[in-house]
């Protein structure tokens, strides 16, 4: 493994444990009852697409490994995810902060175009791994 799949997965690796201790922290401010349940609700959703994510770009980007992606391939993919997770997940954070119940908020938006991001990235592996 070298270059941007590399660079990816050390990432990826380096971002678990600050989803670990987000789930700390969120056990800290349930015990505390310093959130709403609307707050608890998109925390919770926020810290597990975040954990989920992350575990499923290490299994893609060894998958892009496989495939027949260059280089440049692979600088997309992984920036996809990246941005992708990071959009998804901190969309949901960003709803709890600013969003209120049954209202659309920025949040909400961002956290749909990491969807978008992410599913280009699921995409373009799959064309990697069906051409080669």
């Amino acid at each position: 493994m070298n270059g941007p799949v590399q660079v990816f997965t050390a990432i990826a690796l380096i971002s678990l444990p600050t989803v670990m201790f987000g789930g700390f922290s969120l056990l800290r401010l349930l015990t505390a009852r310093r959130l709403t349940e609307f707050q608890i609700a998109y925390f919770r959703a926020g810290h597990a697409h975040a954990g989920v994510l992350l575990v499923l770009a290490l299994v893609v980007l060894d998958l892009v490994t496989r495939t027949g992606l260059g280089r440049s391939g692979q600088w997309i993919v992984g920036t996809l995810l990246l941005v992708g997770i990071l959009a998804q997940s901190g969309g949901m954070f960003v709803h709890m902060g600013i969003g209120k119940p049954g209202r659309w908020s920025a949040g909400n938006t961002l956290t749909t175009v990491g969807a978008v991001l992410l599913a280009a990235a699921l995409l373009t592996t799959a064309v990697g791994v069906i051409a080669t």
